[in-house]
């Protein structure tokens, strides 16, 4: 039997997703894409499949704003387990040794707070990043080290949320990039023990928060017209960003690449909008607004 092929769409927004765990971003990604039947999509920052969460979903023209979101801090409750490490690093991976856990809760607070502030952190082995083209997990299965520079990174705050030995609930506010397992095992090294991520969920990025999110299955459960609802409009990526208004005429213009009169704004980056509806990025220069990027008019049915 020959399977209905559903033909793609535009579809234009951004989907705040709980992710489930045992996913990985890009299968998320797919499956919210053939639900909304789109014809591009894009995420904002991947989170393995161990970890749970807040995962914007940009679709259609969102996926030019994207940006910001993957640069942004990020907000997890992360579950760090003492007394033993694991060859990734958190519960995925094999023990490779154990380790007592005799600190206090407030040993625990005090080593929190030493780790936040910049820094720099040296990548897992078992990472996606890449050496000479090939991902630093396909290295670490193989057993080949391979040089793992350090990275900057900036832990806004680490706040003890429970302590049940063995686990720790921690609250982590982190710049993009930041490797919580990591994190984990160097708060474990710290206190003279030994630990991995045994769960982490994303709590927050960009501005946006896990309680906006809808999960997955509920996403998919959903008709066609509810799944479109859930959607954000474009507009909702630059709201950090300063506001040109323009008529329809300018509109236009703009979107046709040309600039236009941008003198009420300083200069820098902008949003450029007609009424409700953004058209695009630009940057004010000499009191003009040239054209960084451009959302095409819908055509009309």
């Amino acid at each position: 039997m020959n399977q209905v092929r559903i033909p793609r769409r535009r579809v234009d927004g951004v989907l705040l997703l709980d992710k489930p765990t045992g996913l990985s971003s890009n299968a998320a990604l797919q499956r919210a894409k053939r639900a909304l039947s789109a014809q591009k999509a894009g995420h904002t920052g991947t989170l393995d499949p161990l970890a749970s969460g807040l995962l914007p979903l940009c679709f259609g023209e969102a996926t030019k704003f994207a940006q910001g979101l993957l640069d942004a801090a990020k907000r997890y409750t992360a579950t760090v387990r003492f007394g033993a490490t694991t060859t990734t690093g958190d519960a995925e991976g094999d023990i490779t040794a154990t380790f007592p856990v005799s600190f206090t809760a407030d040993a625990l607070a005090r080593a929190l707070r030493g780790f936040e502030g910049p820094q720099n952190q040296i990548p897992p082995a078992y990472s996606a990043l890449k050496f000479e083209g090939v991902a630093h997990y396909e290295y670490a299965r193989a057993g080949v080290q391979v040089p793992r520079p350090p990275r900057p990174i900036t832990v806004a705050a680490m706040r003890l949320v429970s302590w049940n030995p063995p686990d720790a609930v921690v609250d982590i506010e982190c710049s993009k990039g930041t490797y919580v397992r990591v994190l984990a095992e160097d708060l474990a090294r710290a206190l003279g023990s030994g630990a991995h991520l045994a769960a982490l969920r994303r709590t927050a990025t960009g501005g946006f928060a896990l309680a906006e999110a809808v999960a997955l299955a509920d996403f998919e459960a959903l008709d066609v017209p509810g799944r479109d609802r859930m959607l954000l409009p474009v507009a909702v990526l630059v709201t950090g960003l300063a506001r040109l208004s323009v008529d329809a005429v300018a509109g236009a213009a703009f979107r046709q690449g040309r600039s236009v009169d941008g003198a009420a704004l300083p200069e820098g980056p902008c949003a450029v909008f007609c009424g409700a509806e953004l058209l695009g990025l630009a940057d004010i220069v000499a009191g003009r607004a040239q054209p960084r990027r451009v959302i095409p008019a819908v055509a009309s049915a």
